[in-house]
């Protein structure tokens, strides 16, 4: 199937759905006054999907693998970010795991698709 527009992205969909659960745990009242830490894991959750869509958008696969490589950058900056929130009380163990193992299974996902995407779609 080709894919002609990044909403059919399933990476970008998981993307999506973890910057709304990152959302969700930095909306905590721990998080409250803590504005730099809050506001840097937005940001670079907000990065991954948005280099996805724009290294897409590019329609040219060195592009692409350009900006999913941006993105991989942006998954281990938040990855950090929920260490760092988890060992100063803000998140719990739970929530941690949760996170950081949608990440790592959206970083090996955005390993796979830098590959050649746009010469077999």
């Amino acid at each position: 199937m080709k894919i002609t527009k990044f909403e059919d992205l399933e990476i970008w969909k998981r993307s999506l759905s973890i910057t709304k659960n990152v959302y969700d745990i930095s909306t905590k009242r721990e998080f409250f006054r803590d504005f730099e830490l809050k506001n840097q894991i937005r940001r670079a959750v907000i990065s991954i999907s948005s280099n996805i869509v724009e290294g897409f958008e590019k329609n040219n696969n060195n592009e692409f693998v350009r900006f999913m490589k941006i993105a991989k950058g942006s998954i281990g900056e938040v990855r950090n970010q929920l260490y760092i929130s988890k060992a100063i009380g803000y998140i719990s163990s739970e929530e941690f795991i949760k996170l950081n193992s949608s990440l790592i299974e959206l970083g090996k996902k955005e390993k796979v698709k830098r590959k050649g995407f746009f010469k077999t779609h």
